[in-house]
């Protein structure tokens, strides 16, 4: 498979250079020069295949023979060690839950996929590699754990001071080994960009073999598609026959990107719903066909705060820059904490449901589609546990949530971390710190 970048301006390569890339030359994202429907045997079989053959099947074209097939079997099977569970509440609507994995939220699947396929690519190598990555909350997270002591790669997280959970935070500056935590004084934005400026900066290069696990990644995006097949079999063996309609709350709009990926392979999804909080961004584009980043604004579902969605640029690619197209296919919503706070009261009221403000947001994206389209099955995505954002959804739901285990270990942690303020500072960090 080759991939090419949506700036066009940069040469196609293959799986590797873009995974180890991350961003492309001319500051573009990857994309797949191509992307085939799964054939006609794998839908026979899809009903009886094991999460690990679904994933193999999904994500085999877009690796290529890059990765050998038995290699590549070793990397899912290593990746999917947890459960997807999806959660009926009535005849028509369902959550799936996506934070069953060590660090209790969506992203693990792709970090952990990720994390192992870089794991391949060095292992004959000397080189050491410094994955950056820019986080709201969720992704540095995964990342910390995914890459947790894989030899030959260095992590350095950049997260918006005062702007992540207590436990988010913890997540990311309690590792240690090969994670390092830089706090930025700055939104989301900020440090996104200085990611994305770090990788063209040419007089970095001599110090730092740079990549990014961000959803820029095409090992971090693509693999997110796996979980939707998974819904939609469980769905199907329970004899749904509804549309299915999926629910995503969108920051960065690498999830929902991925669920894109999995309708063009053919699964048989309806429609989607990009529900997002105050970062409006998208469903302004979606009403008016304008699109036009702002600044990003702090929520009580800090992971999508996210003013500038880089994931942008694929979607558009995807539907061929044809709002019409995309419209048919996928509808968007924006919600305040208000609406936030009292949809997670009535799915615990009703439904003895705890959820996350950002389950809480697809919740509602996946209402107000509903209002309109009663005969569909809807699944919104509970992305993170709710434990993660402890304070909020005590409030909100005026419960006690308990603690998991995954998150009880690093309560006690001490707390690593480094300020900066500007992309001079992090040029600095990353070469006088380098190895």
């Amino acid at each position: 498979m080759q991939y090419f970048s949506l700036n066009n301006n940069a040469k196609a390569v293959g799986f590797e250079k873009a995974v180890r890339s991350g961003l492309a030359p001319d500051r573009g994202l990857y994309y797949p020069q191509q992307i085939n429907q799964l054939k006609d045997s794998f839908w026979d079989n899809f009903l009886s295949m094991s999460h690990n053959e679904i994933a193999l099947a999904a994500i085999e074209q877009f690796v290529g023979d890059e990765i050998p097939k038995q290699e590549l079997q070793k990397i899912i099977e290593d990746t999917l060690t947890f459960p997807f569970p999806v959660v009926e509440f009535n005849e028509n609507l369902a959550t799936l839950e996506l934070f069953h994995g060590p660090t209790m939220a969506f992203k693990d699947v792709g970090g952990r996929f990720m994390a192992r396929c870089l794991g391949y690519f060095n292992r004959t190598s000397t080189e050491k590699v410094t994955v950056l990555v820019a986080t709201s909350g969720d992704t540095g997270g995964a990342v910390a754990s995914g890459f947790l002591g894989v030899p030959g790669v260095e992590v350095v997280i950049l997260y918006p001071k005062g702007k992540v959970s207590h436990i988010q935070e913890l997540q990311l500056t309690t590792q240690g080994q090969n994670i390092t935590s830089l706090e930025v004084d700055g939104v989301f934005d900020d440090c996104q960009e200085m990611v994305k400026t770090a990788f063209l900066d040419e007089t970095l290069k001599p110090h730092r073999n740079l990549t990014s696990a961000n959803s820029i990644n095409v090992a971090r995006w693509l693999p997110q598609s796996f979980y939707y097949f998974f819904a939609v079999q469980e769905l199907m063996k329970k004899k749904v026959n509804n549309p299915f309609v999926f629910s995503v709350p969108s920051g960065n709009f690498g999830n929902i990107c991925a669920g894109f990926i999995a309708r063009e392979l053919g699964l048989p999804i309806s429609h989607f719903i990009a529900s997002t909080n105050q970062n409006d961004t998208f469903p302004r584009y979606v009403e008016n066909g304008i699109f036009e980043p702002k600044p990003s604004v702090q929520t009580i579902s800090n992971a999508m705060d996210v003013g500038n969605p880089s994931n942008f640029d694929r979607i558009s690619k995807l539907f061929n820059q044809d709002l019409y197209r995309l419209k048919n296919v996928c509808s968007s919503y924006c919600f305040s904490d208000k609406e936030t706070k009292t949809a997670m009261q009535d799915l615990y009221e009703n439904f003895s449901y705890i959820s996350d403000p950002h389950g809480a947001v697809g919740y509602l994206g996946l209402q107000k589609y509903c209002e309109n389209n009663p005969e569909v099955y809807g699944v919104f995505l509970e992305t993170a546990h709710p434990v993660k954002f402890l304070d909020v959804v005590e409030k909100a739901i005026k419960t006690k949530v308990s603690i998991p285990p995954q998150i009880e270990e690093i309560m006690g942690r001490n707390s690593e971390k480094t300020s900066i303020s500007s992309y001079r500072e992090l040029k600095e960090f990353l070469i006088d710190n380098a190895i």
